[in-house]
């Protein structure tokens, strides 16, 4: 069992070989995401498994590790037995969803309008932080009219009719974090 500190450690000892299964934490502080750790890890031939384990369950932190390849997802709080068997489960290729994650997973596909695209999710984090629509669309590399196109959606989906309502709903609901 090797142990990293950063997800930059993480990536360089899965890249080492001869590891099965990586236990991910998301939030490292400074430096990497555990989400880039996991996509980065997970990009190589022959990878090992990613199995997330963290105190984070919105679908601002859940989506972005399995959309990055994450095997499984479990919260710190899982008993050691659940835990133990997330383990087995991902170094035998199969996934493992903490029962809150797999039900709110369950109920974005039964009910996709409401669910922001990942496109949607980074121009409301970047409202969310203050910047206007022309600054948006300067970080996204996106034209300031394709940005207002995103907020209409986004305000149809969540159905309201601001900025700041669209960013408190969203934060309400675990879209994006604050």
């Amino acid at each position: 069992m090797a142990v990293g500190a950063t997800a930059e450690d993480a990536v360089a000892r899965a890249a080492g070989g001869d590891i099965d299964v990586v236990l991910m934490n998301l939030r490292f502080g400074t430096g990497m995401s555990g989400a880039e750790a996991t996509a980065a890890i997970t990009a190589r031939p022959h990878a090992p498994r990613v199995l997330i384990v963290t105190t984070y369950d919105s679908d601002a932190d859940t989506l972005p590790a399995i959309e990055a390849g994450a095997t499984g997802y479990l919260l710190k709080d899982a008993p050691p037995e659940d835990l133990a068997a997330a383990v087995r489960t991902a170094a035998a290729g199969r996934t493992t969803l903490a029962p809150t994650v797999a039900d709110r997973l369950m109920n974005r596909l039964r009910d996709p309008v409401t669910a922001l695209t990942r496109r949607e999710t980074e121009v409301l984090t970047l409202v969310a932080e203050g910047l206007s629509n022309q600054a948006i669309g300067r970080r996204l590399h996106l034209t300031e009219g394709t940005v207002k196109s995103h907020l209409a959606r986004i305000s149809t989906k969540l159905g309201v009719d601001s900025r700041t309502a669209a960013v408190a709903t969203a934060t309400d609901l675990g879209f994006i974090r604050r």
